[in-house]
């Protein structure tokens, strides 16, 4: 199977609902980027060992990682193997010390806090990145050297609507949202 490895690069508040995240992986070998929605306790949870804060008492992924080796057994891969109707799934990859290897299906906000507890490596498969992700275009000055993408805001109404059009295909409704809003405020 082929997969395309990821790697965490935050979370984000959701402008539309409270309580709602934005999960932002990244293609480590290329410019895709795929927002997955979370709850507030997992994306809690990724934040906080993102940050490198460690709570007082072990939360539920800090428990779940403290039996995992307290068993010796080891979480060494993160799979997100599908995208269906607006829902990611992913699989755990165990392997305990006699060599024996199991899969468990896990939602992928809880798998996330698992992988970055356990330095378990995340991946994808080349569908899921065709369905849900979206490429960062590199900005360039005539120097070469990087500069910030343009924001939403600085873009010319064709321009958004293209980016509207695009963010509705791909299901990403917050940035959809967002831009809608920006092109009612312009017609005002």
């Amino acid at each position: 199977m082929d997969k395309i490895e990821l790697e965490v690069m935050g979370i984000t508040a959701g402008q539309i609902q409270s309580n709602v995240y934005a999960l932002q992986l990244r293609e480590v070998n290329g410019n895709r980027r795929v927002p997955i929605v979370i709850g507030a306790p997992e994306a809690q949870s990724i934040a906080l060992r993102l940050e490198g804060i460690i709570p007082p008492r072990p939360l539920n992924h800090d428990l779940t990682t403290s039996v995992l080796h307290a068993f010796g057994i080891e979480m060494t891969e993160v799979m997100i193997t599908r995208f269906e109707q607006g829902v990611f799934y992913s699989e755990l990859s165990l392997v305990d010390t006699e060599g024996r290897q199991v899969a468990i299906d896990a939602r992928v906000s809880d798998a996330i806090a698992l992988a970055l507890r356990t330095s378990a490596r995340i991946f994808t498969t080349p569908e899921v990145m065709d369905k849900t992700s979206f490429a960062i275009e590199e900005y360039e000055t005539a120097t070469g050297q990087h500069k910030d993408p343009p924001r939403l805001e600085d873009m010319s109404d064709e321009r958004l609507q293209h980016r509207l059009k695009r963010a509705v295909e791909r299901e990403n409704y917050e940035l959809a949202a967002t831009i809608q809003r920006i092109l009612q405020e312009r017609k005002r």
